[in-house]
């Protein structure tokens, strides 16, 4: 179990979409603190990913949720067909994502830098719906 747990964090994308860098960039400390200071660093290499989402399903979300265990992150897609006040019927989850936690701060850590370049073109979101609805 182990062996395969190890073996799935290899196959991993090393890719990290909101800095560019891969996880073979970082360089160790030891041969940080005896390398001359004087030697240009290079900047992070962007690694070319090819994707293949032909069989991609697209589903619209409203409601999340994020539970997990010391291991992995679980969050949960649906639809909430209510958003205002408390929901009469329960929520139907449709998507489950369970990731390990180096994939969920890299998530993070690309989705806060999509979220700033939007707000930069648009304008800052405001997440609390009764906010938004009030002040139109």
């Amino acid at each position: 179990m182990a062996k395969d747990k190890e073996q799935e964090e290899t196959n991993e994308v090393p890719d990290d979409e909101a800095t560019g860098t891969t996880d073979g960039d970082a360089t160790d400390d030891a041969a940080s603190d005896t390398a001359p200071t004087n030697e240009p660093v290079a900047p992070p290499q962007r690694v070319a990913v090819e994707v293949d989402d032909s069989e991609t399903t697209c589903t619209y979300a409203n409601f999340c949720r994020v539970t997990g265990s010391p291991e992995e992150l679980i969050v949960d897609f649906a639809l909430n067909p209510q958003p205002m006040g408390a929901p009469t019927s329960p929520i139907k989850i449709k998507q489950r994502t369970v990731m390990n936690y180096y994939t969920a701060k890299r998530l993070l850590a690309a989705l806060q830098m999509s979220v700033q370049r939007h707000e930069a073109v648009f304008g800052v979101l405001e997440t609390d719906i009764s906010k938004r609805v009030t002040s139109k």
